[in-house]
C-alpha cells in the first residue's frame, strides 16, 4: 500500500483573504432593511456587527483584503493545514482518481470554524465590545467563538439548537469549559424563543431559531455585538484561508483540482475551499466543477427557490437573495446540526443561479455509511457534516472507476467527529433513521 503524502506549508499562511464578490460578473443582490424594504448600507449593520465585518460585507471591489496581523498571530496557532492525498480510501474505492482533502479537523476546536471567530471577535475587541453573542447547530461555532472570545478577554453566550444541545453535551462542555453561557434554543429567554415555544411547546430547534435569539441578545445587551458563523459573505471571505492554502499544496503536488467538494449548510468551508479555485474559472475560464453536497432532509440548493427571506425564524435580521426553503423551515432531527439551516448566502446563491455551482443531497445514512469508510481507510473519524462531503467525493471517485478517468478531487473535511460518537453508535447499531 502506497504511503500518505502530507504536504504542508508552516511558513506561508496567506496575509490577505480572498473575496470573490470583486470578480463576480453579477454581483450579489442587495440585502434588504426588514422595516424599510429599501436596500442597506454597511452602517446600518453598525449596531448588530462589529464595523469592520459591516464593511467587509459589502465590499465588491478590493480583491484582496489584508488579514490583521493579530489575525495572523492567532491563525499562526494551527495554520496552514494538512493537504493530504487519500491513497487508502482511493485504494478502498478502486478508483483511479487522485483524491485529496484539506485537513481542517487539526484546528484547536477540530474545525474550520475558528478561521472566522478569530477575525470578527479581533474586530469587536478592537472596538470596545465586551460582550458577544451567537448561535450554534452541532456547536463547532459555538465551541470556536467561545475559544476565540477567551482568547480576546471577551464575554460569549451562545444559543443552541435544543436538539443538538441534547444529542451533543460534549459540544456544549467544550462551549462552558471556555467560560462561555450556552442557552438551550428555542429558549424562555427571549421574546423570540417565548413566541416560537408559545406556537409550539415541542419545538426542537433549528439555526433559525437559536439567530433570532441571539440577535435579540445582542441588541438588548450594552456593549454586544452579534457574530455569525456562516452565510453572510464576511464569514465566507474569511474562510477563504482554506483554498488559498490549498492552491499553493496542490501546486507543490504537481496537480489541479477537476472536481472541488465541500459539505454545506450555510456555506461557510464550502465558500473556504471553492472561492479561491472558483476565481480561476471566473477569470481564466477554468473547467473545474464545484459541488456542494447538502443533506436531503435540508435541501436548500437541490430543490430550493431562489428568493428574498429573513436569515432567522422571526424576522430580525435583514432580508437576504438565497436559495431557501422559507425561514420557517423545521429540518429534520439528523445529527450534522450544522447543515440543518434553511439558506444559502447570497455570494454563493448568485453563483449557483449562475451555473458555477452544482449540489447535491445525501441520504444520513449514506454519509455515515462514506463517514466510515474514510476512517477506516484514512484514520481520521469525520464530523456528520463533513461524511455529506466524503460521500459525495466517493460517488465522483465511482464514477473515474466507471470511465477509467484519472481526475483531481479535492475535498474539504471541515472538522473531526470525536464528540459525535453518539451519533455513529445509532449507526453502528442500526438505529439511525
Amino acid at each position: 500500500m502506497k504511503q500518505k503524502r502530507f504536504i504542508l506549508q508552516e511558513s506561508e499562511i496567506p496575509r490577505q483573504w480572498y473575496n470573490i464578490q470583486a470578480d463576480m460578473v453579477n454581483k450579489p443582490q442587495p440585502l434588504i432593511h426588514p422595516g424599510t424594504k429599501q436596500p442597506i448600507k454597511a452602517e446600518d449593520l453598525f449596531p448588530l456587527f462589529n464595523e469592520e465585518c459591516s464593511r467587509q460585507e459589502f465590499n465588491q471591489t478590493d480583491r484582496w483584503i489584508d488579514i490583521p496581523e493579530e489575525v495572523l498571530e492567532k491563525y499562526a496557532y494551527y495554520r496552514s493545514t494538512p493537504l493530504v492525498r487519500a491513497y487508502g480510501l482511493e485504494e478502498a474505492i478502486g478508483t483511479p482518481a487522485h483524491i485529496y482533502f484539506k485537513n481542517e479537523s487539526v484546528s484547536p476546536m477540530g474545525s474550520h470554524k475558528l478561521n472566522s471567530a478569530i477575525p470578527q471577535v479581533y474586530y469587536c475587541k478592537k472596538e470596545g465590545v465586551k460582550n458577544v453573542t451567537t448561535e450554534t447547530g452541532a456547536g463547532q461555532w459555538g465551541a470556536s467563538l467561545s475559544y476565540a472570545a477567551k482568547l480576546f478577554g471577551l464575554e460569549c453566550a451562545v444559543y443552541q439548537v435544543k436538539i443538538s444541545y441534547e444529542q451533543k453535551p460534549y459540544r456544549r462542555n467544550i462551549m462552558q469549559v471556555f467560560g462561555a453561557q450556552v442557552t438551550p434554543s428555542p429558549s424562555m429567554s427571549t421574546r423570540a424563543g417565548k413566541d416560537i415555544l408559545t406556537k409550539d411547546p415541542t419545538h426542537q430547534g433549528s439555526l433559525g431559531t437559536a439567530i433570532s435569539e441571539a440577535v435579540e441578545l445582542a441588541q438588548m445587551t450594552p456593549d454586544c455585538k452579534y457574530t455569525l458563523g456562516s452565510v453572510l459573505n464576511h464569514v465566507s471571505l474569511h474562510q477563504t484561508v482554506i483554498g488559498l492554502e490549498a492552491e499553493k499544496q496542490m501546486a507543490m503536488a504537481g496537480e489541479y483540482p477537476d472536481v472541488v467538494i465541500a459539505c454545506f449548510g450555510g456555506g461557510s468551508n464550502f465558500s473556504g475551499i471553492a472561492y479561491p479555485f472558483m476565481r480561476h474559472t471566473i477569470c481564466e475560464g477554468k473547467k473545474t466543477r464545484y459541488i456542494a453536497a447538502e443533506p436531503a432532509s435540508c435541501p436548500k440548493l437541490t430543490k430550493g427557490k431562489f428568493m428574498y427571506d429573513f436569515g432567522d425564524e422571526a424576522g430580525y435580521t435583514p432580508l437576504i437573495p438565497m436559495y431557501s426553503l422559507g425561514h420557517d423551515f423545521k429540518p429534520s432531527l439528523i445529527h450534522a446540526g450544522g447543515l440543518r439551516y434553511h439558506g444559502a448566502g447570497a455570494i454563493v446563491s448568485q453563483l449557483r443561479k449562475d451555473g458555477y455551482i452544482e449540489a447535491v443531497d445525501i441520504e444520513q445514512n449514506d454519509s455515515f455509511k462514506a463517514g466510515v469508510l474514510f476512517a477506516k481507510s484514512e484514520g481520521i473519524i469525520p464530523a456528520p457534516e463533513s461524511c455529506h462531503a466524503i460521500a459525495a467525493t466517493i460517488n465522483e471517485a465511482l464514477k473515474c472507476k466507471e470511465t477509467g478517468e484519472e481526475k483531481v478531487i479535492l475535498f474539504n473535511l471541515s472538522g473531526h467527529g470525536l464528540v459525535d460518537m453518539s451519533a455513529y453508535d445509532q449507526y453502528l447499531t442500526g438505529q439511525l433513521g
